[in-house]
């Protein structure tokens, strides 16, 4: 499929109305760097246009490899083409470390701008050797949210990113956020597929104007907290089945309905294409129905997240 027919969101904070790709192709990846070039480049190929990445998934540098190659190929004709997000580590979420840290990802990636910079989690963490993670609760530190904020007005402002948003946040942290915000969040990005659907987060987004990015919308197989629940989940497959679709299809399809974006990561080929055919066909009410009865269960909080109990307002 083309890059022209993903279809696309604006973003209402962002300088000129930017616009989004409702699939994000995900980095976060323990796989080499050179696996994450090659598979950013096959990416392009199979027709994303949006690349989601972070300072601490250690995959920007790969991904702006990936980028230069692509130009060179002829694969894009600018990078203008491209919408690349990335995010603000814990251990940068000071208001005097916002700006050093957004140039350090501009250089890693060799860009001159990102189209999207997130604020990563809710959390501050001290400057130390910490070799745990989850971090132990004596790396945690007070959260300057409003002075955080403002530096990555500022990122806006300058010109080194068309957007800013926020990850993790909870309603309550969203409505904190708004009460001193001149430029509010574009974007959330969450934790949100079928077996963890959000739907209180969902609706306050929805009523503030900001687009709900899910992660881990197929659930994650194979990392350290992921699980199967919703690749092997039966209900799922009953309705894949109806529609000659894979569980991964129904699932993103059901965000898209939603009016969800998301960010998938696969670096197969095959499930690369896959996950972009889900455009031509709809789900039923029926479909909806068994969605609902779906049992409800986060990742996050089981796994990297469970140290800071006061993070998700206990919001579901």
């Amino acid at each position: 499929m083309s890059s022209s027919k993903i279809p696309d969101v604006v973003l209402q904070s962002s300088s000129n109305h930017h616009k989004m790709p409702v699939i994000g192709f995900g980095t976060a990846s323990t796989s080499s760097t050179n696996d994450t070039k090659e598979a950013v480049l096959e990416a392009i190929k199979v027709g994303y246009r949006h690349f989601d990445t972070a300072s601490i998934y250690g995959s920007e540098e790969p991904l702006g490899e990936a980028i230069a190659e692509a130009l060179q190929l002829g694969l894009i004709a600018s990078r203008d083409e491209l919408f690349i997000t990335s995010k603000l580590w814990c251990t940068q979420n000071f208001p005097h470390l916002v700006l050093p840290a957004i140039h350090k990802t501009l250089q890693s990636l060799k860009l001159e701008y990102l189209d999207l910079y997130l604020i990563h989690w809710p959390i501050a963490v001290k400057d130390g050797n910490w070799q745990e993670y989850p971090y132990p609760e004596e790396a945690v530190a007070y959260l300057d949210l409003k002075g955080v904020w403002q530096a990555m007005e500022e990122c806006q402002k300058q010109g080194f990113t068309k957007s800013i948003g926020v990850s993790n946040f909870s309603s309550k942290k969203l409505q904190n956020i708004l009460s001193f915000a001149t430029i509010p969040p574009s974007v959330n990005q969450i934790e949100l597929n079928p077996t963890w659907q959000q739907k209180k987060l969902r609706e306050y987004c929805q009523k503030e104007g900001i687009i709900v990015t899910a992660y881990s919308p197929l659930g994650s197989v194979g990392s350290l907290w992921g699980s199967n629940g919703v690749v092997d989940n039966e209900l799922l497959k009953q309705i894949g089945e109806a529609h000659g679709k894979s569980t991964a299809q129904v699932s993103l399809r059901w965000l898209y309905e939603l009016g969800v974006t998301t960010v998938v990561k696969s670096y197969n080929k095959e499930r690369m294409k896959q996950n972009l055919e889900i455009f031509d066909w709809s789900l039923t009410k029926d479909d909806y129905e068994k969605i609902d009865e779906i049992k409800q269960n986060s990742m996050f909080r089981n796994g990297p997240a469970k140290l800071i109990e006061a993070l998700w307002d206990e919001e579901n």
